[in-house]
């Protein structure tokens, strides 16, 4: 950013008080000096007075504190873990696999076990869903084997 007129005499104060302190020689003084009125920018003021006790622009030290004590303030906390997406599709899967005649009871198992590994893995949230997601798939198979099992024994027993 660049310096005002302002900028380079606060900047030119402090040199001014570390040369009165006795913290500069004569002579880096007046080259301190001269550097300071030829400066541009605020880091080129920063670097003549970095190793001085105060610089021409306000320091984090003097920024105003809270009202309140940090000990009474709000905890940060870190946000909740994310649900898994496969995990809510085997739940979906499963939740519809009777309008669809069973047909997404297969995705539904093989998106239950693959997100209860990712799960297992990452620490994210949904193993319920995933859990709800097998359940729901395992008795649309199983119910679509029965009816195979059935169509099955009929046939025999008819022929």
């Amino acid at each position: 950013m660049r310096a005002s007129h302002a900028d380079r005499e606060r900047a030119v104060d402090v040199l001014k008080a570390g040369f009165a302190e006795g913290r500069l020689g004569q002579a880096e003084y007046e080259q301190r000096i001269a550097r300071a009125y030829q400066a541009q920018t605020h880091t080129e003021l920063q670097a003549l007075v970095a190793d001085l006790p105060q610089g021409p622009v306000p320091q984090a030290q003097f920024a105003p504190r809270p009202a309140m004590p940090a000990t009474f303030l709000p905890v940060q906390l870190p946000p909740p873990p994310t649900t898994n997406g496969s995990a809510t599709g085997a739940l979906v899967c499963g939740l519809i696999a009777p309008f669809t005649w069973g047909l997404t009871a297969i995705p539904a198992v093989v998106l239950g076990h693959k997100a209860r590994a990712e799960i297992r893995r990452t620490g994210e949230r949904g193993d319920g869903q995933a859990v709800a997601g097998l359940v729901l798939g395992w008795l649309g198979i199983g119910g679509w084997a029965l009816f195979l099992l059935v169509m099955v024994l009929v046939g025999v027993t008819r022929a």
